[in-house]
This record gives structure tokens, C-alpha cells and sequence, in this order.
């Protein structure tokens, strides 16, 4: 087989396996990752056409707050919540209402080097762009936490 076949083969393989991983598994299944030490939440945002969408993402608890990161290539989630910022959370089973806020600067570099992303991650993801986080700030009316 000539290489450059063979190499296009292994290419397509990797895209199509991305393509399930992020859509299917993680985007479909939204699996619970507690049991491998990945702490995880539910953010509900809500749409453009005003639709509350649930997605389970992983926590980032640092002392100066609660952090999701959207580094995935499916991260429609992380727009709405920049478009709509009162989001509601659900962390083990309570649940409040939060603002989420988008992180740069200093934080975002302190936050990213805190929590860095693993190359097996990024593999797995087909090294996706540029990561984004936001921060969960309590809303002080917000019951159920």
C-alpha cells in the first residue's frame, strides 16, 4: 500500500472516531464521569429561541470559585451562556441559579494552568480550538443549594 494511501486511511479513521466521541458520547450520551475523578455538573442554558437545554460538563472548583471549561468542537452550550448568562446548575443533585461570566486575563491563564488539558484529551477531541472558560457566580436569590 503506498503511503500516502495509507496515512489518508489512518486520517479518515481518527476523524470518524472524533466525530463519534464528541457527538455521540459526549454530546449524546453526556456520560457521568465521576468515577474517573472528573467531578461533573449539569448547566441548563437557555437558546436564542428561548429553549432551556441541560448539558453535563466538568466542574472546575478553585478557591476563588466554580469554572466550565468549553474545549470541545461541539460547544453550543458555551455560546447560549454567553448570550443568556442566567444559567441554572445542578451539582449533585441541588440545584441553583448562577451567572455565568466569561474569563480572560489573569484568571483565565491562573484557571487554564490549574486545571491544563491532558494530550490524551486533546487527542481524543481531535485537539480542538481554543479553549474557553466561565465562571459560576451565585445568584444571592437563587434556592436549592
Amino acid at each position: 500500500m503506498k503511503p500516502l494511501k495509507f496515512l489518508g486511511i489512518i486520517v479518515g479513521i481518527y476523524l470518524v472516531f472524533v466525530l463519534l466521541f464528541e457527538t455521540v458520547y459526549l454530546g449524546y450520551m453526556q456520560p457521568k464521569l465521576e468515577r474517573t475523578g472528573i467531578p461533573m455538573l449539569v448547566i441548563t442554558t437557555t437558546n436564542e429561541a428561548g429553549a432551556s437545554i441541560p448539558r453535563r460538563v466538568a466542574r472546575l472548583k478553585t478557591d476563588e470559585g466554580l469554572y466550565v471549561s468549553a474545549h470541545h468542537w461541539t460547544r453550543g452550550w458555551y455560546h447560549d451562556a454567553v448570550a443568556n448568562p442566567a444559567v441554572r446548575v445542578e451539582i449533585d443533585g441541588a440545584a441553583a441559579d448562577y451567572m455565568a461570566i466569561v474569563v480572560t486575563g489573569d484568571e483565565f491563564r491562573r484557571v487554564a494552568a490549574e486545571f491544563p488539558l491532558p494530550f490524551l484529551v486533546r487527542f481524543l477531541m481531535g485537539f480542538p480550538p481554543k479553549r474557553d472558560l466561565l465562571r459560576l457566580d451565585p445568584v444571592a436569590a437563587s434556592t436549592g443549594q
